[in-house]
């Protein structure tokens, strides 16, 4: 009788495991469901891109409009990337595009990384009136300010063929205003730090560059590459300062000089072989630094 009891015994399952149990399975479905969507976007995202290379594949210089997945009348091979760099301008406006954002990435980077310090450490009269003012000033699109700027660079010998350093100059002048994220980095580390530097006689600049640098690498990443990437893709300001000479393009303004009606039937594929070029060195920089870049970007909205 008492084998018989013990095998008619029912377990019981307590309430809070089957909540968890039915937790689980709701959250596994909602991951699933949210992973299924991010494929999809990133698929619909990234089809552009995949014709464009397929494009730049190609071998007819026309514009044409058939499917390239088929492989029906089209012809493969390098021959855009051989022709770009050997019967075109595509490397002066490279190398122009290159001399731009390395020199911006650097001397931006300088001045913004003063300013954020500055504004974080420092107390004196009239700071927080300039950090609104600049806030203010800011809100404004740079676009506005374009026939001001041309005047001034034209009046200096700073357009067309001489573009390259106008736009340096112009990109370089109001750097000080993207403080906001470097500043809010700088306010996380601790006051203690600059303090014990300065009793051991370190000055302000010894003390940004050997104590406070070293620990705020991720924002210093996040400022080089936000500075290099402004002027790689500027199109806008680029092509109203080298307006009719070529030799001041950069690539955004030179590829699209190819897309005029005279000019697409022959310089089509070649124009989708210089984006994925262009492409090329932001994609992978950003690659490799992504990770600080994502540091830069949560650790200066800690604290503005």
């Amino acid at each position: 009788m008492a084998e018989e009891l013990q095998q008619q015994k029912v377990v019981y399952i307590p309430d809070n495991t089957r909540k968890k149990s039915s937790q689980k399975k709701n959250k596994r479905v909602t991951n699933i469901i949210i992973y299924v969507v991010l494929t999809l976007i990133s698929i619909i995202w990234l089809f552009p891109f995949l014709l464009i290379l397929l494009e730049s594949f190609r071998t007819y210089p026309t514009l044409n409009t058939g499917n390239p997945f088929s492989g029906s009348g089209y012809e493969w091979g390098l021959g855009n990337y051989t022709k770009l760099f050997t019967e075109t301008r595509f490397p002066t406006w490279f190398l122009n595009t290159f001399i731009i954002a390395l020199f911006v990435a650097v001397l931006q980077t300088l001045i913004v990384l003063c300013m954020s310090y500055t504004l974080s450490r420092s107390r004196f009269k009239g700071r927080k009136l300039l950090m609104n003012f600049m806030l203010v000033i800011g809100m404004f699109p740079g676009f506005l300010t374009l026939l001001v700027l041309y005047n001034i660079l034209k009046d200096i010998g700073l357009t067309q063929e001489h573009a390259v350093p106008g736009l340096i100059l112009v990109y370089v002048a109001s750097s000080g205003m993207g403080y906001h994220v470097s500043k809010g980095f700088f306010d996380t580390v601790p006051k203690a730090l600059d303090e014990a530097a300065r009793i051991d006689g370190a000055n302000r600049a010894q003390v940004l560059i050997k104590i406070i640098l070293p620990m705020a690498k991720p924002i210093v990443i996040y400022t080089i590459l936000t500075a290099f990437m402004g002027p790689w893709g500027d199109f806008i300001f680029a092509q109203y300062v080298a307006f009719g000479a070529p030799g001041g393009y950069n690539v955004a303004v030179g590829l699209y000089s190819w897309l005029t009606k005279e000019m697409i039937n022959n310089y089509y594929t070649m124009f989708c072989a210089g984006g994925v070029i262009v492409a090329l060195p932001v994609t992978l920089l950003f690659m490799f630094l992504q990770k600080y870049y994502v540091e830069g970007v949560t650790g200066g909205a800690v604290k503005g």
